[in-house]
């Protein structure tokens, strides 16, 4: 494999990049203006070709010199971001969730926590990617899917797949909730990557004659539609409990389609720290408690 750079060179190149100047790169890494200047030549003469064009106020990165900071700096910043995964800030629990359950459910959930734990710094990774616990850096997930999830995880059920159709009061007009089938088929729908509508509208006995819809990449922004008017959402109950109880947002049939991924808080099996326990603890309780409630 090519050898690479020295790291101190293409350290001091990376904090010149950022500040343009070599007094300032020397200052941030506690070295001298000299000995910053001095790293910066040799990895240029290591690369054969100029990084700097050097200016009587400071410096400029030349064309290839900005080419290769952006990369470098990434670099670092990779770096940084994988120590900082093995050595978590004391109080600090990171949970990785999809962008839908964060926006709807967790984070207006948020302030139950704080109360409750307000020693516990509770971080969000909102991705629809799975995160790995040992090289993501993550304590807690929560996913959608069926047991068993693998031996060296616990799975902890959260919320049944329960999906409703919801709209908002001035799409139904004078109806109000009362909708029937083939009116609820007539209806726009707004559909989101889990592709549902076909079944449930199956399960009604009716085939869809709307002839229009929105197509979302995810629930939330489903139901965010779905609030400003726009169609008809397909939802999990619990992600919209919320905006049924103000009104803002009626389920449009009784109806009730029961999905097969239902929602599992997910964590490392064996010993874990008190802050994570807590946070896995009220998780559960929580959801426990809206789920009684009817949420």
């Amino acid at each position: 494999m090519e050898q690479l750079p020295n790291l101190n060179g293409l350290r001091a190149f990376e904090a010149a990049g950022r500040h343009l100047t070599f007094r300032a790169a020397a200052e941030e890494l506690g070295v001298t203006q000299g000995a910053v200047a001095q790293q910066v030549r040799q990895l240029e003469a290591v690369l054969g070709l100029a990084l700097f064009d050097r200016l009587p106020k400071g410096l400029a990165l030349s064309e290839a010199g900005r080419g290769y900071h952006g990369r470098v700096a990434g670099a670092f910043q990779e770096l940084r971001a994988a120590t900082a995964a093995l050595r978590p800030e004391p109080g600090q629990v990171t949970i990785s969730v999809t962008p839908s359950f964060a926006a709807k459910w967790l984070i207006p959930n948020m302030s139950g926590l704080a109360e409750a734990h307000p020693e516990i710094d509770l971080r969000i990774l909102a991705t629809e990617k799975l995160s790995s616990f040992h090289g993501g850096g993550i304590d807690l997930a929560v996913r959608q899917g069926q047991p068993p999830f693998g031996a060296s995880l616990e799975a902890r059920l959260l919320f049944r797949q329960e999906l409703i159709a919801v709209a908002a009061p001035g799409l139904l007009g004078a109806e109000g909730a009362d909708v029937s089938s083939a009116q609820l088929a007539r209806l726009p729908k707004l559909r989101d990557a889990h592709g549902l509508w076909p079944a449930f509208l199956s399960q009604l006995g009716v085939a869809e004659d709307s002839g229009r819809g929105l197509g979302l990449s995810q629930t939330a922004l489903a139901i965010d539609a779905a609030r400003a008017g726009q169609g008809v959402a397909l939802v999990s109950r619990f992600l919209v409990a919320r905006d049924l109880a103000d009104g803002s947002l009626l389920q449009v049939t009784d109806t009730v389609m029961r999905g097969a991924q239902d929602f599992y808080l997910l964590a490392q099996r064996g010993r874990r720290s008190e802050l994570v326990a807590a946070v896995m603890g009220w998780l559960v309780a929580t959801a426990e408690a809206q789920a009684g409630a009817g949420a």
